[in-house]
């Protein structure tokens, strides 16, 4: 964009600086937002410069040194020796300059750190400076990309060149600054380099060799020769070693992705109960399954082993999602899932927005007339002349629409089975709970199974129904733990000590096993030795963090590079849409879907849909908690009203038909007349529609934040005086 080539020239921007702007850099300098968001694409695809010198980083300090989990990479170029005999001294210099361009652009781009160049032989760390769920993968890749581009590089050789890479994968420390000035390198020590070194030496011209550490580590995302067990130079012990061929197919990831899940433990007669249920769903007795437990029990995962076993069965599947953010949003597991179902964009228009609702409806019920009106009024979207208009009281509205999904759950289980599942209950707005009164008497006489998942806090009103079980998932018994453990090691027995520690402290509760396992087995603590793990270190009160909350702290600083967007996306939500966090966090777009995938890899959240039209959701509760939770309360502010900010200007359908939504952005950035205005908006929109619970706690909510203002600042006084003006009825 040369109209912008001056203005950089003016503050001194070149290439060494381009690639450190920002979205609110190029904003001072004057470049729209269109062009802003072109430049910083095209800033994130810049190549790696010409000079080819390792990446830099930060100075570091001799106590910077860490216990690290490597993929060391040696890399050399073969007949290095026989070029410089044939060729000037310039020719071979260009020689090696193109050879190392390459392994620079190569080993950058997956994510590798260059920490020495030796002459024709280059090392590379993946795993250090920036730790990533995939570093042997990664390290994997680069390998067979080098071998398979540098025979292609045009050089004064005019020969092909050939390298051989030796991978190895293990604990090392890493950090100590040894040398200075030019010669300055981050030093590594341990078993892992030596090894990595050795296997180069033996690889074949054009070949990759890794490691055993390696080798289980990738699984089945390569193909592989298996070498046997070869003797290397300074080892006292024979190591087996594997020849990498290429990569495997699409098909071999996702079994293998498959296969790493963890398996259900410990809940053999709740999930033949749920299985049960749904036979006799399926023979026109509905049934209701009411599933409680605490955080991390397994409520999830038994509604998804359900999901799995009914897969290949003709039926319909609804899903509903509550949320800890709208508790007091009418209906927004039922606005969500609609939307969702019909596929509605916020670009499409009003006539296609309604266009894909009646498509739904027609799939569920003849009387779209009927239910049309309703169900689009409830989404927001005009019906114009092509439906009467609703000329109905607010109460009669209201009736009218919980009716409305009732509708469509009637009709489907006309035409086929339906299993509904309801997520997090204790998380539901009063008018979805009003909803489910309905539903779950209804559907008695209905081809429908119910599942209904909450904590223990919440209780059911429909506990007493005869066609509704209420199914309680308790802790499991120390050795269905000690199962969970056993698959997440390959079988391998952990060290006494360190799987006792795993079974107090974490009383029995899936996910905190898994999690804290899944920890321990990162942390360096322990490494495989055989058919069991051994401690690498003494165990102290420290060594195993003491909670899930600091394990998952500890999974989200090995992540250094996206932990600002974990907070981002904790503080939106435990569900937020890709549109939204890249309006609010102004990465580029390569930027940010690399990060996203990062934490998708890390399981730390999942993705529902392809970007731009992916919605995220953090894999519990207790995750987003975590992220959240490791923000200072200034940072926690200054995101809040940049969300509200972004919401107000890039999403103006937010603040008038979700203004409860906008307001707890608001209210977390300080903005509390704000957000009580914001409030008591809501409070207007949930009693014209005759949801005086809601509109209720939206008023109470306005009350509290009124009660932090001056008491006799005029902005207050009018404040609480439209307060009680708007909740006479209901302080009566």
């Amino acid at each position: 964009m040369p109209e912008y080539a001056t203005r950089f020239a003016d503050h001194d921007i070149d290439l060494s600086v381009l690639c450190h702007l920002t979205d609110r850099d190029l904003k001072e300098l004057g470049v729209s937002l269109g062009h802003r968001r072109k430049l910083l694409a095209n800033i994130a695809e810049l190549p790696v410069t010409s000079s080819a010198r390792p990446k830099t980083m930060a100075p570091a300090s001799r106590d910077d040194a860490q216990r690290r989990h490597l993929s060391i990479m040696f890399c050399d170029l073969v007949g290095s020796t026989a070029l410089s005999t044939r060729l000037d001294v310039e020719d071979l210099r260009a020689v090696v300059a193109a050879y190392h361009r390459c392994c620079a652009e190569i080993i950058e781009r997956e994510g590798g750190f260059i920490a020495k160049y030796m002459g024709d032989g280059v090392l590379a760390y993946f795993g250090y400076p920036q730790a990533s769920e995939h570093d042997a993968e990664r390290a994997v890749q680069a390998g067979l990309a080098l071998v398979e581009a540098v025979p292609g590089l045009e050089t004064p050789a005019n020969a092909p060149l050939g390298v051989r890479v030796g991978i190895a994968t293990g604990l090392v420390v890493v950090g100590d600054l040894l040398g200075t000035g030019a010669a300055q390198e981050q030093a590594v020590v341990g078993e892992t380099p030596n090894l990595a070194a050795r296997l180069q030496a033996l690889a074949k011209p054009g070949t990759v060799v890794i490691a055993p550490g390696t080798r289980e580590l990738t699984g089945g995302l390569f193909e592989y020769r298996d070498l046997g067990t070869v003797a290397l130079k300074g080892f006292d012990r024979d190591m087996r070693a594997w020849q990498v061929l290429s990569s495997d197919a699409a098909e071999s990831r996702f079994e293998a992705l498959r296969a790493a899940s963890t398996p259900l433990v410990g809940r053999d007669d709740e999930t033949a109960l749920l299985l049960n249920r749904w036979e006799q769903a399926k023979a026109g007795e509905g049934r209701v399954v009411l599933l409680s437990g605490e955080a991390g029990v397994g409520k999830s995962r038994m509604t998804q082993v359900l999901l799995e076993c009914s897969a290949q069965e003709p039926h319909a599947r609804l899903r509903y999602f509550c949320s800890p953010h709208h508790q007091d949003s009418a209906l927004h597991p039922l606005i969500a899932q609609l939307n969702h179902a019909a596929g509605i964009r916020r670009t499409d228009t009003d006539g296609e927005r309604l266009a894909k609702l009646e498509d739904i409806i027609a799939e569920a019920t003849d009387r779209i007339a009927e239910t049309a009106p309703l169900l689009a009024d409830l989404l927001g979207i005009p019906i114009g002349d092509r439906y009467p208009p609703l000329d109905l009281t607010p109460a009669a509205r209201r009736a009218k629409t919980l009716e409305a999904p009732l509708t469509l759950a009637e009709g489907l289980a006309a035409r086929r089975p339906v299993l509904m599942i309801f997520e997090d209950a204790h998380w539901s707005d009063p008018t979805t709970r009003a909803l489910l009164d309905i539903l779950v008497d209804r559907l008695a006489v209905l081809r429908v199974l119910l599942v209904i998942t909450f904590r223990p806090e919440f209780v059911p009103a429909w506990r007493d129904r005869t066609h509704v079980d209420l199914l309680s998932l308790g802790r499991l018994a120390p050795d269905q733990c000690v199962a969970i453990i056993s698959h997440l090691t390959g079988g391998r027995l952990l060290p006494r000590e360190i799987a006792g520690q795993i079974l107090d402290r974490t009383d029995g509760v899936p996910l905190f096993v898994e999690e804290l396992t899944k920890t321990v087995l990162k942390s360096g603590l322990v490494r495989k030795a055989g058919n069991a793990y051994i401690a690498t270190a003494l165990i102290g009160r420290t060594a195993i963090p003491e909670t899930l909350l600091a394990s998952l702290l500890a999974r989200l600083d090995r992540m250094p590079e996206t932990r600002d967007l974990a907070q981002l996306g904790a503080a939106l939500g435990r569900q937020f849409s890709y549109e939204l966090i890249a309006a609010v966090s102004e990465l580029p777009p390569a930027l940010l879907e690399r990060s996203l995938e990062r934490l998708e890899s890390a399981e730390l959240i999942f993705r529902r849909g392809a970007p731009p039209d992916a919605e995220y959701t953090f894999k519990h509760a207790l995750v987003q908690d975590a992220a959240y939770a490791t923000m200072l309360r200034d940072r926690r502010q200054r995101l809040h009203g940049r969300i509200a900010a972004v919401l107000e200007t890039d999403f103006p359908e937010v603040p008038k038909r979700q203004p409860e939504t906008l307001a707890r952005h608001c209210a977390e950035a300080g903005q509390t007349e704000k957000a009580a205005e914001l409030y008591i908006a809501a409070s207007g929109r949930a009693t014209a529609a005759s949801n005086n619970v809601e509109a209720a706690a939206h008023l109470k909510r306005a009350l509290a934040l009124v009660a932090t203002l001056p008491p006799r600042a005029p902005r207050t006084v009018e404040l609480r005086n439209r307060i009680m003006v708007g909740g006479w009825w209901w302080s009566a």
